[in-house]
């Protein structure tokens, strides 16, 4: 089971977007995938079509109470996705949790105890405190979402050093997966401009793939469906689609 964080500490990059998409283009490409809603706002949750008033448990219980994975899963209607959900009881777990002991392994130790899938994806909130923190504890790697606009690697520094600082302090293991530019608009000179720069920075770590700015992605998520299955013929469908392939090719070709 591979476990990536999706992160970036600047809000409006396309984190969710990403997560949801992502996860729903692997599972039709066979790839059993979890994704864990970490994000108190729970965009990721109901963009899956989950409705979020309906939830009983969510994460927040998995992280506070200690309650297992498999009582806080629900299933959404896309193939290969399963779903740890989030509502705003999430907002208070920082709070509640800021004495406790090991606060900071919670979500790790909870998920390797969990059903194997062969990839999670973990939806960051836009900050880096515990909730981060703990998804950062829990993953193997980091897929950072970057948007082709003006200020596009500004918090990727600070992400960067807080990154150094759990591998010294609580996780070792953890590196860098992964880059992805979002909200291409290839019309401007600054978007092509940002991705050069991106590209000059990160290397071989930019996905191939870059994710287009498009009207029907921003749509799918008001109707609770990933643009797989909202809109398989768009242009943000095909960039998913290829950037899934992109994503299985590098990450699972390590594990064979």
């Amino acid at each position: 089971m591979r476990v990536f964080a999706v992160a970036n500490q600047k809000g409006g990059v396309g984190k969710t977007t990403c997560c949801i998409n992502l996860a729903a283009a692997l599972g039709i490409l066979g790839v059993e995938t979890l994704v864990l809603d970490m994000d108190p706002q729970g965009n990721c949750t109901s963009g899956l079509g989950i409705e979020r008033k309906s939830l009983s448990k969510s994460i927040y219980h998995v992280l506070v109470e200690g309650t297992s994975m498999e009582e806080v899963l629900v299933p959404t209607a896309w193939k290969g996705v399963h779903l740890v959900p989030a509502t705003l009881d999430l907002a208070g777990a920082e709070v509640e949790l800021a004495g406790a002991m090991s606060r900071e392994n919670r979500l790790r130790r909870q998920l390797h105890c969990s059903h194997p899938y062969d990839l999670v994806l973990i939806d960051c909130p836009p900050s880096l405190g515990l909730l981060t923190v703990n998804a950062l504890v829990a993953a193997e790697r980091i897929l950072v979402p970057i948007q082709c606009e003006y200020f596009a690697l500004e918090g990727v520094g600070q992400l960067t050093r807080t990154v150094r600082l759990i591998q010294g302090y609580l996780n070792e293991t953890l590196t860098l997966g992964g880059v992805v530019l979002t909200m291409f608009d290839g019309r401007t000179r600054l978007a092509k401009e940002v991705a050069e720069e991106v590209r000059r920075q990160f290397g071989s770590d930019v996905f191939e793939t870059i994710i287009p700015r498009n009207v029907r992605l921003s749509e799918a998520p008001s109707f609770g469906k990933p643009i797989a299955y909202y809109d398989p013929t768009s242009a943000g469908a095909d960039a998913y689609d290829a950037l899934a392939k992109e994503v299985r090719a590098r990450w699972f070709a390590e594990k064979r």
